[in-house]
């Protein structure tokens, strides 16, 4: 009796949820916090040890998890993501100084317009795509939930063909993603999704295309594994130049795809050049980046616990809506029926008047609570008998607030981009950019002060293929590409520790 009661079990990362950043076990956990060298019973911890340095060996489990434990209370109210010496490995194509570019599995002929396959199997999306992005002004939204993409693309930013496989009603009765079984289904018909991807761009094999692009992390691991395997064993088979993409940058690249236009003062119809702002707001992570290059990024704001995403997905499991398609646009939908000044809530971080990083945790419990105490005083047992009105008004308000929080963090950093570097141009990107009443509140800040405001499609905002086949492009314009052989995936990949903002600490 006394084992049973001080039995703990401790369990990482995201369970059955559609932001699926990871499922982690504790002895993964551990190797990644467990590199400080100070002992489990100092009083205070040792700082944060060198990048790279590999954890201690032969530490009993519950060694293992008083220095796990050590190792997070150094982080206790500072971003997340964010490499701090406590990551062994960080994303950093262009080496320490960030432009030693190599082409380390050559580079395909560049004096025509080349095509790339894009594999992209973070969460729970498989996609390989073909991209001529000349025509992708229409606006068909793919909840990320939905579909098992494919995807090729050209380097002049045409969508060449696209495949889709729907593992909806795989997921959700779930109410989430399950990750084995996202992992199954991708191993299951990533073969054929991309020889319909290919077949779509009017090409018969790999052999047609000049290179792969695979997304390597941050993400879902056992997923990761999937799309990165298979394109390491095509790279070598067809002797095709290879990219491990980064899925964050692939992400911030999108909004450089020829075509897209700036939505504010100048409405250029040129690409967007370097430096600008980003923020990138998904299921997995909330980030504000001043972008200098390709894989050179400074983090000027980040989440310290929840993403954007994942408040919006449990909001909409807390009000009981479908979240097949993504508890984002579920949530979304309702709000417009609702009023968003009817449920009394707080922005998160008031009391932090000088950094950028987000929060969103106490904003859950209080959407939570609000709604419980709704559905008393209508007498009701359970905040899901509430009526639509009163969920509309939850919903509405909840989002009000939420995008409330990030125009706040981010006029903070926008003003800062102003003053130091002259930077003008924003770049909203992610899966939470396909909101649109985010996409009118920030045009209006932009608007207002005087900024270009660069946002892809709503469909192109989401995880998919073509977003991993683009920032292999950019990556082989400077010249940059990797080795298939013994290419690992990460669930957590920061940018590298160089690229931290200075101003961290304010």
């Amino acid at each position: 009796m006394a084992l049973a009661a001080n039995l703990r079990i401790f369990v990482w990362g995201f369970g059955i949820s559609s932001s699926c950043r990871t499922w982690r076990s504790l002895g993964t956990t551990t190797a990644l916090y467990s590199t400080t060298s100070s002992s489990s019973s100092s009083s205070s911890p040792a700082p944060p040890s060198p990048k790279k340095q590999q954890p201690q060996q032969n530490l009993s489990v519950k060694e293992k998890r008083q220095k796990a434990r050590e190792k997070r209370k150094e982080f206790i109210g500072m971003a997340k993501a964010v490499d701090r010496g406590q990551f062994t490995h960080c994303y950093e194509p262009g080496g320490p100084d960030g432009s030693a570019f190599e082409a380390k599995s050559g580079l395909p002929n560049m004096t025509r317009p080349f095509t790339v396959l894009g594999i992209e199997t973070s969460c729970d999306d498989t996609g390989g795509m073909l991209c001529m992005c000349e025509n992708h002004s229409h606006c068909c939204f793919f909840p990320i939930s939905l579909f098992l993409l494919a995807a090729v693309v050209r380097s002049d930013g045409v969508i060449l063909g696209e495949a889709l496989a729907s593992q909806k009603d795989i997921h959700e009765e779930w109410g989430g993603v399950v990750p084995g079984l996202a992992r199954d289904a991708h191993a299951e018909q990533i073969d054929g999704i991309v020889q319909e991807a290919l077949r779509n761009a009017g090409m018969d094999s790999l052999q047609d295309v000049d290179a792969i692009g695979v997304t390597v992390g941050p993400g879902l691991e056992i997923c990761l594994r999937v799309g990165c395997n298979k394109a390491r064993e095509w790279a070598t088979q067809y002797s095709k130049p290879f990219v491990a993409v980064h899925h964050l940058e692939a992400h911030v690249l999108m909004a450089r795809m020829p075509g897209l236009q700036a939505t504010s003062t100048t409405a250029s119809s040129s690409p967007m050049e370097f430096p600008f702002l980003a923020l990138l707001v998904s299921g997995g992570h909330c980030q504000i980046l001043k972008c200098l290059g390709i894989g050179k990024y400074t983090m000027i704001g980040g989440t310290m616990d929840d993403s954007l995403g994942e408040a919006f997905d449990k909001t909409a499991r807390l009000l009981g809506l479908p979240v097949g398609g993504g508890g984002g646009p579920a949530v979304e939908r309702l709000a417009r029926e609702g009023n968003r000044t009817a449920v009394l809530l707080s922005v998160p971080l008031q009391r932090r008047k000088k950094d950028c990083d987000f929060s969103y945790a106490g904003l859950k419990t209080g959407v939570r609570l609000a709604a419980e105490k709704l559905a008393s005083k209508r007498g009701l047992e359970s905040v899901s008998q509430l009526h639509r009105r009163d969920k509309a008004d939850v919903a509405a308000s909840f989002q009000h607030v939420a995008i409330r929080h990030v125009e706040e963090r981010l006029e903070r950093a926008m003003k800062r981009c102003e003053e130091e570097d002259g930077i003008r141009t924003l770049a909203v990107v992610g899966g939470v950019a396909a909101n649109r009443e985010l996409r009118t509140r920030l045009d209006q800040i932009c608007e207002k002060r005087g900024w270009d405001m660069f946002v892809p499609p709503p469909r192109l905002c989401t995880d998919q293929g073509a977003m991993s086949a683009w920032a292999a492009i950019e990556r082989i314009a400077i010249g940059s590409t990797d080795t298939p052989e013994n290419q690992e995936v990460f669930a957590r990949y920061p940018f590298s520790i160089q690229k931290q903002n200075a101003r961290e600490g304010e």
